[in-house]
C-alpha cells in the first residue's frame, strides 16, 4: 500500500486495511507511508511500515527503492493521488499495480497504474479507499481500526489532564496550508464557556508549536475562565494526542486530523465545515454531528450550488467560517454527547477493542 499522507486520510484508511487483514490473514501488507503519519500510526497489527520521509525527495526516493529492491509485491495499491507518490511507485516491483479511475485519479495518477477502481462518483474519502477492498473481491468490508495507543501515550494524557473530564478541541487546520478552514478564537470561547458552564467540562486545547496556533490558543483562553481551558498546544506527540482524544467527552475541530483520529476512536466528533464538503471529508461515523455550512459557503462566495461543482472543490475564501454561529457548534455538541450518553455501552466495546 503506497499513501503517504495526510493524519486524517490515513486514519480512513485503517478500515480497508483490517478489511484485507480479515479476508486474507496470512497476506503480508507493507505501507509506505510519511514520516508523521508512521508516528501517528507506529504498532498498528499485522502492518510493516516503510517510511518515506518527504522532505528527502528523490534521495530518499532511492534510498527506499534500495531498501526495497529484494521485494516483489504481487498487488501495489497506489492510494495516494500525487505525482510524487506516483514516481515513488516507479522503483516498486509489483505485478499489479491498483490505482483509482480516471474521474478521481489526480496528477494523471491512472498512467501508473494498471488496474482502476470502479467509478464511485461523490464518495466519501474513506469509501474510496474500502474501494481498493471492494476491486480485490471484498464485498462487504466493515469498519473497524484499533489503533495503538501505548500506555506511555496515556501517561502523558493523564500528566495534562489529570483525572478531569474534558472537551477536546483542535482550533486550527495545518498553519501551513492557506486553506481557510479555521474558525475564530470568539467562537472557540463561546462553546468552551458552554461546555464549562453547563456541562463542568474542561477543555483541552491541542495543536503544533507553530505561532499561528498558538496565538490563536492563547486568544481562546483569554475570553474564558482560566479554570476551563488546559493548553496542551504544542505539547503533546501524536500518540499522546491519540491518548487525549481517546479519553476525551467530544472533540471539536475543523476539517483536520483529529476529527478523523476522534472517529477511528468513536469518540464523540463535532466537525466544523465550511470550506470543505462534509459529504466528501466529515468524521464518518459522526457525520449527523458536523456543523455544514458548506452549501451556504458555495452559494455566497462562488455563486453556485453545490451539484454545480466539481467532486471535492473547496471554497477558498478567508470569510467562509464565518458562517459557522456559536450557537451552532453547541447544538450539535449537545446532540452528540446525547446520543454518546444513549450509546454508552457501544463506545465502551470500541475501548476495549482499542
Amino acid at each position: 500500500m503506497l499513501r503517504l499522507s495526510a493524519l486524517g486520510d490515513v486514519c480512513n484508511l485503517v478500515p480497508t486495511v483490517r478489511a484485507l487483514q480479515r479476508q486474507w490473514p496470512e497476506a503480508r501488507i507493507t505501507w509506505i507511508v510519511g514520516k508523521a503519519e508512521h508516528s501517528l500510526l507506529a504498532g498498528l497489527s499485522g502492518v510493516e511500515f516503510v517510511v518515506y520521509d518527504k522532505t528527502s525527495g528523490l534521495a530518499g526516493m532511492r534510498a527506499l527503492w534500495r531498501e526495497l529492491s529484494d521485494t516483489r509485491f504481487d498487488v501495489l495499491l497506489h492510494m495516494q493521488q500525487a505525482l510524487r507518490a506516483s514516481v515513488l511507485s516507479l522503483g516498486l516491483k509489483a505485478d499489479v499495480r491498483v490505482g483509482y479511475d480516471k474521474a478521481r485519479a489526480k496528477d494523471a495518477q491512472h498512467w501508473f497504474t494498471h488496474r482502476q477502481l470502479a467509478p464511485h462518483p461523490h464518495a466519501h474519502v474513506l469509501e474510496s479507499f474500502l474501494d481498493f477492498a471492494r476491486l480485490l473481491g471484498i464485498e462487504e468490508p466493515s469498519l473497524e481500526w484499533n489503533l495503538a495507543i501505548p500506555s506511555a501515550a496515556h501517561d502523558e494524557a493523564r500528566s495534562l489532564t489529570g483525572d478531569t473530564p474534558y472537551l477536546l478541541m483542535s482550533p486550527c487546520a495545518n498553519p501551513r496550508l492557506r486553506n481557510f478552514r479555521n474558525w475564530s478564537a470568539e467562537g472557540y470561547a463561546a462553546v468552551v464557556q458552554h461546555a464549562w458552564e453547563q456541562h463542568g467540562l474542561r477543555t483541552v486545547l491541542t495543536g503544533g508549536g507553530s505561532t499561528q496556533e498558538r496565538e490563536v490558543g492563547e486568544r481562546i483562553q483569554a475570553l474564558c475562565p482560566a479554570e476551563a481551558v488546559i493548553d496542551a498546544i504544542g505539547n503533546t506527540s501524536l500518540k499522546g494526542l491519540l491518548a487525549l482524544i481517546d479519553a476525551a467527552e467530544a472533540v471539536i475541530a475543523p476539517d483536520s486530523g483529529p476529527v478523523h483520529m476522534a472517529n477511528a476512536l468513536n469518540t464523540p466528533t463535532v466537525g466544523l465545515y465550511a470550506t470543505t464538503n462534509p459529504d466528501r471529508a466529515a468524521p464518518y461515523r459522526w457525520r449527523d454531528f458536523v456543523v455544514n455550512r458548506y452549501p451556504q459557503a458555495v452559494r455566497t462566495y462562488l455563486h453556485k450550488e453545490v451539484e454545480d461543482l466539481p467532486w471535492g472543490q473547496r471554497v477558498r475564501h478567508p470569510d467562509a467560517m464565518s458562517l459557522i454561529r456559536a450557537d451552532d457548534v453547541i447544538e450539535r455538541l449537545e446532540a452528540a454527547l446525547q446520543y454518546a450518553a444513549d450509546h454508552s455501552t457501544e463506545r465502551t466495546l470500541a475501548d476495549d477493542e482499542t
